[in-house]
């Protein structure tokens, strides 16, 4: 199957101050606008990702490793999207 980026613009890239997960997330203060179930699914999806950032991940499947229900998960979705850390 051939993976296709959903924003080119947000392809992820190895700042040189290397981290596993992106510094930007506390250096730009996003982390404090983030709730628990935000950081959780953002944490799980930087795991999962890629190389290039992409995950597949079935709604269902997120929801029972993380132990969230469908409308924590979207509301967790829907804050990363809204702080422009994931595209969905």
């Amino acid at each position: 199957m051939h993976k296709r980026p959903i924003s080119l613009a947000k392809l992820r890239h190895v700042p040189q101050q290397f981290s596993w997960v992106d510094q930007r997330l506390v250096r730009e203060r996003h982390i404090e606008q983030l709730g628990h179930a935000a950081c959780t699914l953002y944490l799980f999806l930087v795991t999962v990702a890629d190389a290039h950032g992409l995950s597949y991940y079935a709604d269902p499947s997120v929801c029972q490793r993380l132990a969230m229900t469908g409308a924590e998960l979207h509301q967790a979705r829907q804050t990363l999207i809204t702080q422009g850390l994931v595209a969905y």
